[in-house]
């Protein structure tokens, strides 16, 4: 889910690394540090700076109590042990950063560089990648640029695995369609509790969207003129001529399109036998019924 890169803040040289390849670290913690001697060397300094500032102003106090000390000096004291205390944690502040820490919590990745090396602020020292979930990028055609929501589900299948599917919900959508390919940047996160992504995979996903409904019918309905399929519907228990247009078959159905609706009878079998305005009886499973589940 995330993928960071590791930087020193300052230069130095790199002294120990606390972490190796393939360990898992949490968000702020030392993975490795850099030479700190002249960092020590400051703090402590400031640390004597700051408790020469402390006495002299309970001196300075204790002359002002005896009027041998004007307000000025006392003023001026209080300033001098300010200015300690924030040398002090200035010093801190840099002797705090000879030690790399962990941005994000995540897996360390190959080190690409040993102890001992020379490095700045512009010198990768690790990897880090999140692999709690994965963030994974695909496009959607435009057509259906509408009918993708955040938090839709969908299922990721790797191309080094196919046998294996990943759940997975969208988790962000570009904002305009790419002029060139006419497709939708969508952007999905898969959990991956077992550990058994990484960052870069391929991935085959799969979406499904809600469709057009349409009657379906036995085929055995569906019959053939000179202009097309047609199907013979009961009106009123005579039998009228549709024309059907055949949107998909089924091993049971056939989804057609027709202006029938679920319930509407059909005649299935003895069509040869049936005519345009012709009573048509109903007897046993002769006829079925529309069914728009199809």
């Amino acid at each position: 889910n995330a993928s960071v890169t590791v930087n020193p803040y300052s230069s130095g040289r790199l002294v120990e690394f606390l972490v190796e390849s393939g360990a898992h670290v949490e968000k702020g913690q030392v993975i490795a540090t850099l030479d700190s001697d002249t960092e020590v060397i400051a703090q402590d300094r400031a640390k004597v700076a700051l408790q020469d500032a402390q006495a002299k102003l309970v001196r300075v106090k204790s002359l002002r109590a005896s009027n041998a000390a004007t307000a000025v000096a006392v003023a001026d004291a209080e300033v001098v042990l300010a200015n300690a205390k924030l040398a002090l944690r200035d010093a801190e502040l840099a002797l705090q950063r000879r030690s790399i820490v962990a941005p994000i919590a995540g897996v360390v990745g190959i080190l690409p560089i040993a102890a001992g090396n020379y490095v700045t602020s512009q010198s990768a020292v690790a990897t880090l990648d999140d692999r709690s979930s994965i963030l994974v990028e695909f496009w959607v055609p435009e057509r259906f640029a509408a009918a993708v929501k955040i938090g839709a589900q969908l299922s990721a299948t790797p191309i080094a695995n196919p046998n294996k599917a990943y759940s997975g919900t969208v988790s962000a959508i570009d904002n305009r369609i790419d002029e060139a390919s006419r497709t939708l940047l969508v952007k999905a996160k898969i959990a991956n509790p077992a550990d058994s992504l990484r960052a870069g995979m391929s991935f085959q996903i799969s979406m499904k969207f809600p469709g057009d409904s349409y009657p379906a019918v036995s085929p055995l309905a569906i019959q053939w003129g000179s202009d097309g399929a047609y199907i013979w519907a009961i009106v009123d228990g005579k039998a009228k001529r549709l024309a059907v247009r055949i949107i998909q078959r089924n091993t049971e159905t056939v989804l057609v399109d027709a202006p029938i609706v679920s319930g509407d009878m059909v005649v299935t079998e003895g069509t040869q036998s049936v005519s345009e305005g012709g009573e048509v009886a109903i007897a046993g499973e002769q006829l079925r019924a529309a069914d728009a589940d199809g």
